[in-house]
């Protein structure tokens, strides 16, 4: 029987997986590379600093979400701590967000697949997305299964990628591959100085983008508020391990100034350079776990998103639909809808609207962020206020809080001065201004209270 509700399908496991690895994507197997090339053996900081902010932010989530978990997670809490045209943007803008990285992991996918069988890309892309998004229309069990699976592989493949690394320094493939003089031995630790530091951090924030997912996911599970708090708990680690333990690797056995590594990515160019036979297959198949993942996950967050605008009276109410399973089935299907369009888009414009619709999610990981911390900021004197039990709480609060508030319009502002991330700036705050618009004349005609 057809109803509103979604269903608390997911298990234990799979909400443990989705918060290890469930958002690990082919950034960071493949555009890792870009970021080193770019800020040496610095590119370290950029990822310190850049895993520092998602570790607050997600602590700021975590209150928030284990006090009151929400399928609509950030979006909601904006709606009570600042008002429903904060929560009816930052759902949209969190919703594009994902539709667009449809189409970006769907070719990405495809690209490995025509190079191994030699049918078109086009046919690849459409069968990966019809595929997840079966997946997605039976049941959120059957989401959280394939996230699962995806997940554990990408453990596998990163904790077996630390292990040779660490046998290499160790000196286990030989003398020229020991120690960690990479880290200075070609120009520096800073050889294009901490400006170009400063610059790396804004490609490896958004390899870090996905990371608040398990506060979407937790609220279709038992006892989402234990979760949640274990999620939250456990970015620390998983950040330090997953990202900065494999990149400092990659640094140590791969000079910075590696032609390839921008082209054919870091784990695989660093397995090559340590003769590990059939390498590129490796990272191949890794890579279309990583994309298949991001994609099934797209489809998931976007869904749930628009969900949740519905149930908030922000989205037509037709999205609220959800089968007896407790799926929201026209939420899964608008998204893929205009996922697929982007997919078309991406084929027959590449260079010109498909680049365009892009840079219009540039900036949103940062003001996502930056709405986290602002509704932390306003909701947490109200639930202590309430008496609602807080599993979670942030460190130091207001101080770190308010660190988070300063520090992310900074870089918005920083990405205005690069000549290279102008478009995104730009194209982002086109889309975020139309977009709160609509927000401000919608939430004035209809008052809608939040449940």
């Amino acid at each position: 029987m057809a109803g509103n509700d979604l269903s608390a399908g997911l298990k234990s496991r799979h909400v443990t997986m989705v918060s290890i690895a469930g958002v690990i994507g082919a950034g960071l197997f493949v555009g890792s590379g870009t970021a080193i090339t770019q800020a040496g053996p610095g590119v370290l900081i950029a990822y310190a600093f850049a895993g520092a902010l998602v570790v607050l932010v997600m602590r700021m989530l975590g209150e928030m979400a284990a006090a009151n978990p929400d399928t609509g997670s950030f979006s909601t809490y904006a709606d009570r701590a600042i008002g429903p045209w904060a929560g009816f943007t930052v759902g949209w803008l969190y919703w594009w967000f994902w539709v667009l990285v449809i189409p970006v992991e769907a070719t990405a996918a495809a690209t490995i697949l025509e190079s191994w069988t030699g049918a078109p890309q086009w046919v690849w892309a459409l069968a990966v997305t019809l595929v997840l998004t079966v997946t997605n229309l039976f049941s959120v069990a059957n989401y959280g299964e394939f996230e699962f699976w995806f997940a554990l592989l990408k453990v596998i493949a990163i904790v077996g990628f630390i292990i040779v690394g660490v046998l290499a320094v160790l000196g286990f493939f030989g003398d020229t591959r020991s120690g960690v003089s990479h880290l200075w031995d070609t120009g520096g630790f800073l050889p294009n100085g901490f400006g170009a530091v400063v610059a790396a951090v804004l490609v490896t924030m958004f390899s870090f983008m996905g990371t608040e997912i398990v506060t979407i996911a937790a609220a279709e599970s038992d006892h989402p508020d234990e979760k949640i708090g274990q999620a939250t708990r456990s970015v620390i680690w998983r950040i330090g391990i997953f990202y900065l333990a494999s990149i400092l690797l990659v640094v140590v056995i791969v000079p910075w100034n590696e032609p390839r590594l921008a082209t054919d990515g870091s784990y695989q160019v660093a397995l090559e350079a340590l003769g590990v036979p059939g390498a590129k297959v490796i990272v191949d198949l890794v890579v279309l776990v990583a994309v298949a993942s991001c994609l099934n996950s797209a489809l998931y967050t976007a869904s749930r998103m628009i969900y949740s605008l519905g149930r908030r009276g922000q989205a037509p109410a037709i999205v609220t639909q959800t089968t007896h399973r407790g799926v929201p089935r026209i939420a899964v299907l608008a998204s893929t809808a205009v996922g697929f369009l982007a997919v078309i888009c991406n084929y027959l414009f590449p260079d010109d609207v498909f680049g365009v619709l892009l840079a219009t999610s540039g900036a949103v990981a940062l003001l996502v962020y930056l709405v986290i911390a602002v509704s932390q900021l306003r909701l947490r004197a109200k639930l202590e206020d309430s008496g609602t039990p807080m599993p979670v709480r942030m460190w130091f609060y207001p101080y770190l809080t308010w660190a988070v508030i300063v520090v992310i319009p900074a870089m918005l502002l920083y990405m205005a001065t690069q000549s290279g991330q102008r478009l995104n700036i730009a194209a982002t705050a086109v889309i975020a201004v139309a977009v709160l618009i609509v927000a401000v004349l919608s939430t004035r005609r209809a008052r809608v209270p939040v449940g």
